[in-house]
């Protein structure tokens, strides 16, 4: 276990060692890492993943509040940007106290040649129809994923200072289809206390039912992918009250899509600070510290 640095003076994050969700699975581990050419490494991403991992972004002892997070890169079910959607998300949580939990989830298999990985993604951007079908078909290994992740969380949360009935999951773009996906279709058993979606939905998913969990979601007026994300996260939102559901749902004025935790002086930056401040109030949830 190390320590992976202290950034506001008041606490340190530890990251434990990886786990896999699946160990006794055939699967070879194909993921590869990669950054885009007009990308900064905090920009990296991951692509190819067979084997599921899970990672745990832990918080110093004394400012454990009991919360726990799987938290769900996005990356359009082809990859994964694991470090501004996964990775520093996680440290920012356990910063202020939440143990937060990162899930590298199976993706759709790509070519191993970069430049034919490019070619791929260019050609499903010309027929926005084909991610239709693609999120179909990944969704039951999207919910299978995000049953372990939340499963594995709560069978180790003496050793991770977590309460098992005080763990959720949170999800970018893709991510968020993951979270919600797994938040309304995973046995009753495994679903999350909470699930938090930003700019990402259930897609083609079923509608969510009386007794579904907690929901924040949040999303920029100006993202890219227009529809998608700027009439489905409302919707979606909508959906989640009419069953008389929670749904907390923020319209930020920009941002466009992809922001994750990093703050570029748009509406978007105040996203975390929200969803902190909606934690606080939930109920069973308890609050994250200050």
């Amino acid at each position: 276990m190390a320590d992976a640095g202290v950034t506001d003076g008041r606490s340190w994050v530890r990251v434990d060692s990886v786990v896999e969700l699946f160990p006794d699975a055939p699967d070879v581990d194909r993921s590869v890492e990669f950054c885009w050419p007009d990308d900064t490494p905090n920009r990296r991403m991951v692509r190819n993943v067979t084997r599921p991992t899970l990672t745990p972004y832990l918080p110093a002892p004394e400012r454990a509040t009991g919360l726990g997070v799987v938290v769900c890169p996005g990356g359009w079910n082809h990859f994964l940007a694991v470090r501004h959607e996964g990775e520093d998300v996680a440290a920012a949580l356990a910063q202020r106290g939440v143990a937060a939990f990162v899930l590298c989830y199976r993706v759709e298999p790509t070519a191993a040649d970069h430049v034919a990985f490019e070619a791929e993604l260019a050609a499903l951007a010309a027929e926005p129809g084909r991610m239709d079908e693609i999120t179909g078909r990944r969704a039951p290994l999207a919910v299978a994923d995000g049953s372990a992740a939340l499963d594995l969380v709560r069978a180790r949360g003496r050793e991770w200072a977590v309460e098992p009935a005080r763990v959720g999951i949170l999800g970018f773009s893709a991510g968020g289809f993951v979270a919600t996906r797994t938040a309304l279709e995973a046995e009753p058993g495994s679903r999350p206390a909470f699930v938090g979606a930003l700019y990402g939905a259930p897609w083609g998913g079923p509608r969510p039912t009386p007794g579904a969990p907690p929901l924040f979601t949040a999303w920029a007026r100006d993202d890219e992918l227009g529809a998608t994300v700027t009439e489905a996260c409302p919707a979606n939102a909508a959906a989640w009250r009419v069953v008389g559901a929670s749904a907390e749902a923020h319209e930020l004025a920009d941002g466009g899509h992809g922001f994750g935790i990093e703050q570029h002086g748009t509406a978007a930056d105040a996203w975390f600070e929200l969803f902190l401040t909606w934690l606080g109030g939930l109920g069973a949830g308890g609050g994250a510290a200050g």
